[in-house]
């Protein structure tokens, strides 16, 4: 009898042992896994939240959630274009390494799937218990193919699967995971019965009050505030007259609007009020200090008077160079917010380098989950939580095959820049982001060394693509694949 008790002491004794090691240097353990709730805003700048130095937008939610939380003021998108951008994010592999690398459309209605062996953060979350959900604009395969967000881990989609699609506010149908969903009273006009970002809204909600008690991974890419500038009357109302506001006619692409400057910044305020509505949920559900919610946006601003947008009247890049398509800083820097009660302090900002390849493996963490090997990512739970040692990259890259080919890389306060690169030209422009945020002036001549540098980077962390070719940077030597 002692004997049996002392087995049964002693195991007992091993497995609070085990779980002790179990426990994350941050404090995480299986049985306390925070719910997961990650919203992407669609083509917004940095400087388009109060919180960021914006002016003319209110986005007082956001604004509170950075007040309460963590603010990235050095965070970067994966790619300047929605579906690598999403594709770095969902894998955790930068650019120079991904599979999609640019946006490629799929008739009638899709982009080019990602494959089936494809690991995303839905994947992995999922296989640890979670919930998983995504509601919004998707991108990285057609209905169906093997890239269908239901192939890639997530239990529920609804929104827009293709991101042409996605250029209504007021579309003909959304997508229920493979079901069609038809939305009577919308005509693609410049209003309608029924507003797309509403019903997204709608469906993250009720995805959080279905899953309060089970760890869940909401993930939320609104559309917002991606062409065209659509928003219902009530939002318009809260801006139209604030300041001139010439109407658009339609002759740049997008859809005719009468006050453009209004309806992007009441869109803005819309997905703010949406990002409010989440956090008000999760307080009222009794989840607040049990859910980590991110916040970050695809690709920088969109180009000046597209669609009737005015990036340069809003300050939206800030005074970064480039916008959305561009691999210098107002193409690629955005906003990362992170809000956890009691985890996260409030109040706090961080400067380290860091891109959305990063967030697979802080999630990873977050959940106990293991990462993939093949991944470019750090995870940033020491920076988040404010404990521990944090990693840092020795450089971040971008390698962008759109836009005349594009790479960049950073390496502390140097960036290095190529441009025009299915041309032939694979010069790199050298820039010090610390004397020279703005990237106004060349260093390339007079650093030959940094220069040598970033070129070996950078050729050593571009796996050639078959889909998305380089020939100036490609080894016709080596044997080409899909990139990995």
């Amino acid at each position: 009898m002692m004997k049996m008790s002392f087995n049964r002491a002693f195991l007992t004794v091993f497995a609070l042992l085990l779980m002790l090691l179990t426990v994350i240097g941050n404090g995480v353990t299986p049985k306390n896994n925070p719910n997961i709730v990650l919203i992407m805003a669609d083509d917004l700048g940095y400087g388009d939240l109060g919180s960021y130095g914006q002016r003319r937008i209110r986005t007082p939610h956001l604004d509170r959630m950075a007040s309460e939380g963590l603010r990235m003021t050095q965070f970067y998108a994966g790619s300047p274009v929605c579906a690598p951008s999403r594709y770095v994010l969902m894998t955790g592999k930068h650019g120079g390494h991904a599979y999609i690398r640019d946006n490629r459309e799929v008739q009638p209605e899709g982009q080019w799937p990602i494959p089936a062996e494809t690991v995303t953060m839905a994947e992995l979350l999922r296989a640890k218990g979670y919930a998983t959900g995504a509601f919004g604009k998707w991108g990285l395969g057609f209905v169906g193919s093997e890239g269908d967000p239901n192939r890639q881990g997530f239990d529920e989609f609804y929104g827009y699967n293709c991101q042409r699609e996605a250029h209504n506010f007021y579309p003909f149908h959304l997508w229920r995971n493979n079901q069609k969903v038809m939305l009577e009273g919308n005509t693609r006009g410049l209003t309608g019965r029924q507003y797309s970002h509403d019903l997204i809204e709608g469906e993250a909600l009720d995805f959080i009050r279905r899953h309060r008690e089970r760890p869940f991974f909401l993930y939320v890419p609104f559309t917002i505030p991606h062409l065209a500038l659509q928003v219902p009357d009530d939002s318009l109302a809260e801006y139209k007259g604030q300041w001139e506001d010439p109407p658009y006619d339609g002759k740049n692409g997008y859809l005719p609007h009468p006050s453009p400057r209004a309806a992007y910044a009441a869109m803005v305020t819309r997905m703010d009020r949406s990002v409010g509505r989440i956090l008000a949920l999760l307080k009222d559900l009794g989840l607040d200090e049990k859910t980590i919610v991110l916040f970050t946006s695809d690709n920088g601003p969109t180009y000046d008077r597209l669609g009737g947008s005015d990036s340069a009247f809003f300050e939206s890049a800030r005074s970064f160079r480039g916008l959305k398509g561009s691999v210098y800083e107002g193409g690629l820097r955005v906003p990362l917010i992170a809000r956890w009660p009691g985890r996260i302090g409030s109040g706090r900002s961080s400067d380290l380098p860091s891109a959305a390849y990063d967030l697979l493996p802080t999630l990873c963490e977050l959940a106990g989950a293991s990462k993939p090997g093949d991944i470019d990512g750090i995870s940033l739970l020491p920076t988040l939580l404010g404990r521990g040692t944090q990693r840092e990259h020795q450089f971040l890259f971008w390698d962008f095959n759109g836009y005349g080919g594009q790479q960049a890389l950073r390496m502390g306060q140097w960036k290095g820049v190529r441009q025009n690169i299915a041309k032939g030209r694979t010069t790199i422009e050298l820039y010090d982001l610390v004397a020279d945020p703005g990237e106004s002036r060349d260093l390339a001549t007079t650093r030959p060394a940094i220069v040598r540098k970033i070129d070996k980077l950078m050729a050593a962390n571009h796996a050639p693509s078959v889909m998305f070719p380089m020939p100036a940077l490609d080894n016709p030597g080596k044997a080409k694949g899909k990139g990995h």
